[in-house]
């Protein structure tokens, strides 16, 4: 079995707080973990991240903007996420090729079947074994990430999706329930509108369910 589980969900849901507890939590049982991200998770990554994310570095195209993420994750999954996969550790990712197909797909309304075959052509064949889609309202989503940039710098800030339009954002979202809805076995939805403790519990019933 592929130990892969990938936590998506809207700007500001909270998935990078429940990727660091789950994180905790297989490794107060001793299970061999490797919490990664995307874009990110190697040094080209790391790069392209910088590239996609920080409002102020240069305007990018629909186009541009799908490739670069796709080579972020061939490099991650090549150098990073199958090494790890191969030496029987689990990994958490936070985002993956759900993300993917909800914001350059349903988001930015390119052509969802190419994104298909393109995801299929980056990620390896790797596919997660379970995905954990933290829900909750747009507005709530973006105040939260609104308020979690007030605090970083500007050049600093990685807050380009966050100064989109709302219709994006829920576009994406809607996007993300139809991915979802498509593929139930593969994902759980958690209501991202409870507090940490409360989604947290609820990842952890999850993750117990499929060990």
């Amino acid at each position: 079995m592929r130990r892969f589980i990938t936590f998506e969900g809207i700007e500001g849901c909270g998935k990078t707080t429940q990727v660091r507890l789950a994180e905790t939590w297989f490794r107060e049982r001793g299970l061999p973990v490797l919490a990664t991200v995307e874009p990110g998770g190697t040094p080209l990554g790391l790069k392209i991240r910088e590239i996609l994310l920080n409002r102020g570095c240069c305007s990018i195209g629909a186009e541009a903007e799908l490739l670069l993420f796709a080579a972020a994750r061939a490099q991650h999954v090549r150098e990073t996420i199958l090494p790890a996969l191969e030496e029987g550790v689990w990994v958490l990712c936070d985002r993956f090729c759900d993300a993917t197909a909800a914001y350059q797909g349903f988001g930015r309304g390119l052509d969802g079947e190419f994104i298909r075959t393109l995801n299929e052509f980056s990620a390896l064949d790797v596919t997660p074994v379970r995905t954990f889609l933290f829900d909750l309202s747009v507005e709530t989503g973006l105040a939260r990430a609104r308020k979690r940039a007030a605090g970083i710098r500007p050049e600093e800030a990685e807050d380009r999706f966050e100064s989109e339009q709302t219709a994006f954002h829920e576009r994406i979202r809607n996007g993300y329930l139809t991915l979802a809805a498509a593929e139930q076995s593969r994902f759980r939805i958690i209501d991202a509108a409870a507090d940490v403790e409360t989604v947290r519990h609820e990842v952890r019933r999850h993750l117990e369910d499929l060990l």
